[in-house]
């Protein structure tokens, strides 16, 4: 009687290994987000109020007094922002990126230091609002409304496609420059494990905004890194779905 009831009866086999409880404490999760917005946000203060712009000139003249601070406020100022950006909060953020990479933002004494930190300090922040987004999903999938979508011939499509290759998906998706990323829902609603899905976050966004940062300061490309990225995705995509068609092919081809 106790082992029925621990099966499944809703869902088809795939289903049952990513329906269980999810175990995971949205709660902690924002209070630790909460803690590590403010140990950035105190340092930062700390920097304004010590620079030589008055806190009436940063609110009237922002813009202004951004350009001339020091690289240590642009970048936590940077990383405060990009750690905002996510579906529930839809900021601009490439946009922020390209601005940060530029000779004029001058957060690196050269080509390479400023590729690394926009690259470093914007993968980090924006896998944070990743996780944000993954919570919050996990939080409304939680409503019996919402968590029928499991049930859906759509999302049993889906998730056998994610299945595959989930850390390929989800980093893939986090290079391209996309508005809003579907695959976050589908990795929240698969249950894909937070570890990898930070670490294919970090990956992603590592690369995407590496590239942007490097077109950015090396041709003062601006937006058109966004094409190039878009270009660049393409290709890694193609190799990942070429190669198995190659690898079936050559065995037909050696029967022969």
């Amino acid at each position: 009687m106790v082992e029925s009831l621990k099966q499944p009866t809703k869902h088809n086999d795939l289903d049952a290994l990513v329906v269980a409880v999810d175990n995971i404490s949205v709660r902690r999760w924002f209070v630790a987000y909460a803690l590590l917005l403010l140990a950035t946000c105190i340092p930062l203060v700390v920097l304004i109020s010590r620079s030589s712009w008055s806190w009436p000139g940063w609110g009237s003249e922002f813009w202004a007094a951004l350009a001339a601070a020091d690289p240590a406020i642009k970048l936590l100022a940077f990383a405060v922002y990009i750690s905002l950006c996510c579906t529930f909060l839809p900021l601009p953020a490439n946009a922020i990126v390209a601005a940060m990479a530029t000779r004029q933002a001058a957060v690196g004494g050269d080509l390479w230091s400023t590729v690394l930190l926009v690259a470093s300090v914007g993968a980090i922040a924006s896998t944070i609002a990743n996780l944000n987004d993954y919570h919050l999903f996990t939080l409304v999938l939680r409503h019996r409304s919402m968590g029928k979508i499991r049930d859906t011939r759509f999302y049993t499509k889906a998730a056998r496609w994610f299945k595959k290759s989930p850390f390929f998906i989800v980093a893939l998706f986090n290079l391209l420059p996309i508005p809003i990323d579907v695959i976050r829902m589908l990795a929240t609603t698969y249950r894909y494990p937070r570890i990898p899905f930070a670490g294919a976050n970090l990956v992603g966004r590592f690369l995407r905004y590496g590239i942007m940062a490097f077109l950015i300061y090396r041709f003062d490309m601006g937006p058109a890194a966004a094409v190039v990225l878009l270009g660049v995705a393409i290709v890694l995509a193609g190799a990942r779905l070429v190669k198995p068609a190659i690898a079936r092919l050559m065995p037909a081809t050696a029967k022969e």
